[in-house]
């Protein structure tokens, strides 16, 4: 395995060495940050095509003085216990042969092993998987519903970060029955930091800032891992609106619930389901100003904030789903899903309360 160290304090023998594949990104970057303050792993490896040979911390600067780490190219890339791909979609498919005996366990932060079927992969990403052999290998990687899969997984391919607002907002109610199995109808509103680092014209700052624009009306990607992951197969249609704000997701859906239910089904479902869960907070008060769940109050938390309200004259519930993009919605599920592969305390690494006012 690689002996560089992550460049402060002591090499700790029991951990784990990890190496981060395209980690100037902030998608690697968030990882690299939660994965230097976890006890049981050491980095000892990023790699950047366009930062090779500069310090970690010049692209990542919230990281002076955690690490003397320098970025490499991914073609001098050695053998850890972990290799996290944090490429960009549709890059790791085609090399994961390169990756495959570098690490004995590898987690995806991408789109490109989360479905499992080539075919509905082709209708979403518009083009064949280069890879279909090995999507059976991996592991869904959402805690919640995968867990006793995680707790044996090598291959873990983490959730979209849409997808991952939508998927714990609805599972506990289509599981138990609590909607009606007609259309439900997903909004989400979504930071900038989830188009990933390269700029573009969309994110210039003088056409991003204070701007709401409908950026997905219809055909969202994350639509696919969606039905893939909920049961019973209901129609989804997904809208998505970028935002000013640099970080977080909230989702607002629109489903119905059967004649003769209450609030307190939608409770109960929730509770029931999530009741042991360690980073799902009901989110549902009568008093104050933070009454639903604010993005805001989750910037770099693992949590998902849940909550939810009813209009019983027309059996509509309108649910309602925040979390961190970079963090519950990437790289905190995938330390998340990594505790939970290697039987460690499920919270290691996440304890990260958020802050008030932000």
């Amino acid at each position: 395995m690689a002996s560089s160290d992550q460049g402060t304090g002591h090499i700790n023998a029991g951990q784990l060495s990890v190496a981060i594949v395209g980690g100037s990104g902030y998608a690697g970057g968030e990882f690299l940050r939660l994965a230097l303050g976890h006890p049981h792993l050491r980095v000892t490896q990023v790699t950047s095509e366009r930062s090779a040979g500069q310090p970690v911390a010049l692209v990542h600067p919230n990281l002076r003085g955690r690490t003397n780490l320098k970025f490499r190219k991914a073609a001098d890339l050695e053998e850890a216990d972990i290799i996290v791909l944090a490429l960009p979609h549709g890059s790791a498919a085609g090399r994961i042969a390169e990756f495959e005996g570098k690490g004995r366990v590898i987690v995806d932060l991408s789109a490109d092993f989360r479905l499992k079927d080539p075919e509905v992969f082709r209708q979403a990403y518009g083009e064949a998987h280069p890879a279909p052999d090995t999507l059976s290998s991996w592991v869904y990687g959402n805690p919640e519903l995968h867990r006793e899969e995680l707790r044996t997984a090598t291959r873990i391919a983490c959730a979209g970060c849409f997808a991952t607002s939508v998927i714990l907002a609805l599972y506990p109610l289509l599981k138990l029955g609590v909607l009606l199995p007609k259309d439900i109808i997903a909004t989400g509103l979504v930071g900038s930091s989830a188009a990933g680092a390269s700029s573009s014209d969309a994110s210039h700052h003088p056409e991003r800032a204070g701007s709401l624009r409908v950026y997905k009306p219809v055909g969202h990607r994350h639509t696919a891992e969606v039905q893939q992951e909920l049961p019973g197969h209901f129609p989804i249609h997904l809208t998505a609106i970028s935002t000013p704000r640099v970080r977080g997701i909230l989702s607002t859906i629109q489903a119905w619930i059967p004649d003769g239910y209450s609030d307190r089904d939608v409770w109960s479902a929730y509770r029931e389901v999530y009741a042991a869960e360690p980073f799902i907070r009901i989110v549902k008060v009568a008093r104050g100003i933070h009454r639903y769940p604010d993005p805001m109050l989750l910037d770099g938390t693992n949590y998902c904030d849940l909550g939810f309200e009813m209009d019983m004259d027309s059996g509509r519930v309108v649910l309602m789903s925040a979390i961190d993009n970079l963090v519950k919605g990437t790289a905190g599920h995938a330390i998340q899903c990594l505790n939970i592969a290697h039987g460690w305390e499920e919270t290691t690494g996440l304890e990260f309360a958020g802050l008030h006012p932000a």
